[in-house]
């Protein structure tokens, strides 16, 4: 329905329903029916492919002054949805992300699971109780891709505490005392379907990612996540690399998007190499373009040195997968974006040993030089690479701990522990 369509049929609604009593005079009455139709058409401007007339089922009330017209049903709170998900870390991540958004920083944000079968979790955000203003306020959201959708309920205080006592759960379990499980004991399979959904969430919270522009990065699909996810594990275990160090670095470095870096950067060599492009030669030397590439924005000139260095290494890449084993002749403008992986988890090691085990100095050597490390930079490895450490490993507590869960997938323990017949809690016996 269009939303000129929706605006008529609100007013027809209201037209129909609402006592010429409840307003002084008839003109004030039909006056008060054209704000409200006006204020739904701007409000719901947003979103003019989807949303279906507004026809409660409950007793509204309007009230009206001479400011304004409010539009609410008593006993009830407004909420309004911002996204969905099949698994508690996915919306724990989203619902923290919301929470640090200016944006959102000051609402009450909610993550509850639906109905009995708890198929679903959703992030909520309590709006005003006003149809009018909870609606606009909705649709702004949506506008600026905080909400997936115009999606929005009239819930009864023992629901809305529901969510609440959900929520609560939420954080105690993300909140609370460190995790059990360290990255590195899982198994290379379930560790990998833990960072998809850490490397997909980072991918489209980017704010370079733009809805429905073409122009513009898209965030990685589950396919392309998983396969990521896959290559991480492998070669941070092939390398002995913390696992959450790489996983960082990718966050720090591009959020896992597959975009060109650094376009303007430039180096001078005495003679140039295959592949390279020449901006300009000066007394017997040659500048060469030097820009970044692929997820782990590896330089063209670090990528010679990562592949002089896998030239040299004695380790056994038979143990690597295919895909992520370099070639012997390196195509400087041909990498695989899988080889890149491999790249930058061999840079990686070769800092760490020069640094002797120093996360840190390495860290801010890999984004700076071994010379000059770049601390800010390694300080917001070390950010990203705490979180993640504990907000996955919360989660493999929370899905080892619960009784009987119902489903293999990781990360869907939640859904037990928010059954009432489930007393097992994580950190609880």
């Amino acid at each position: 329905m269009r939303t000129p369509d929706l605006a008529l049929s609100i007013t027809r609604y209201v037209v129909l329903t609402t006592p010429i009593s409840k307003t002084k005079t008839y003109r004030q009455w039909a006056f008060a029916t054209v704000v409200l139709a006006s204020e739904l058409m701007l409000g719901l401007r947003y979103c003019p492919q989807r949303m279906p007339a507004f026809f409660p089922t409950l007793n509204q009330t309007i009230s009206q002054t001479e400011q304004d017209v409010r539009v609410y049903i008593p006993d009830r709170e407004l909420i309004g949805e911002l996204s969905q998900f099949d698994d508690s870390l996915s919306a724990y991540l989203m619902f923290d992300y919301y929470r640090a958004h200016t944006s959102l920083r000051d609402a009450a944000l909610l993550i509850s699971a639906e109905g009995s079968e708890n198929s679903k979790l959703h992030v909520f955000v309590h709006l005003p109780a006003d149809l009018i203003a909870g609606v606009s306020r909705l649709a702004e959201l949506k506008a600026s891709g905080l909400a997936s959708d115009i999606q929005f309920q009239w819930v009864t205080p023992s629901e809305f505490l529901r969510c609440q006592r959900d929520t609560e759960l939420f954080l105690e379990i993300y909140q609370g005392r460190p995790p059990t499980h360290h990255l590195e004991y899982l198994r290379e399979a379930e560790l990998a379907t833990y960072l998809r959904r850490f490397i997909r969430f980072k991918s489209l919270i980017d704010p370079r990612v733009r809805p429905n522009d073409k122009t513009m990065p898209s965030p990685l699909s589950a396919c392309e996540a998983d396969l990521l996810a896959a290559q991480v594990v492998a070669v941070s275990r092939f390398y002995e690399i913390p696992t959450e160090l790489m996983l960082a670095i990718g966050a720090m470095e591009n959020n896992y998007l597959n975009v060109p870096g650094d376009l303007a950067n430039t180096a001078w060599k005495r003679r140039p190499q295959p592949g390279d492009v020449i901006v300009r030669r000066a007394h017997g030397r040659v500048l060469v373009r030097n820009d970044s590439v692929g997820v782990w924005q590896i330089t063209r000139e670090s990528l010679r040195y990562a592949h002089s260095l896998f030239l040299k290494d004695k380790r056994d890449y038979s143990l690597l997968p295919e895909r992520l084993r370099p070639r012997a002749e390196l195509d400087i403008n041909n990498v695989d974006p899988a080889v890149l992986t491999t790249y930058a988890g061999l840079l990686l090691r070769d800092l760490l040993d020069h640094f002797q085990g120093d996360v840190v100095q390495a860290a801010g050597a890999y984004n700076g030089t071994i010379a000059h490390p770049n601390l800010q930079y390694a300080a917001g490895v070390e950010m990203i690479a705490t979180y993640a450490r504990r907000i996955i490993g919360r989660t493999v507590d929370l899905d080892r701990s619960v009784a009987n869960p119902t489903s293999p997938e990781p990360s869907r323990g939640i859904f037990a522990a928010l059954n009432p017949g489930v007393s097992a809690l994580p950190g609880r016996e």
